[in-house]
């Protein structure tokens, strides 16, 4: 599995991780069926979502 990193969009990694999508969902980002989930990058959305994006991809490497 491609190591998780804050330029990749959600997209990427629904692709790369689906099971990703349940520590998103825990976190209130839920990014799966959001239009912007296909050009956003994680360090976006994380900070749309006041959430911090190293702590996110280091949370989201752990799964």
């Amino acid at each position: 599995m491609k190591k998780i990193n804050k330029k990749m969009t959600f997209a990427e990694l629904m692709e790369e991780n689906p099971k990703a999508a349940k520590k998103l969902a825990e976190k209130g980002m839920f990014c799966c069926g959001c239009p912007m989930a296909m050009m956003e990058t994680l360090e976006q959305g994380a900070k749309a979502h006041g959430e911090d994006p190293d702590k996110l991809v280091e949370e989201l490497n752990k799964e």
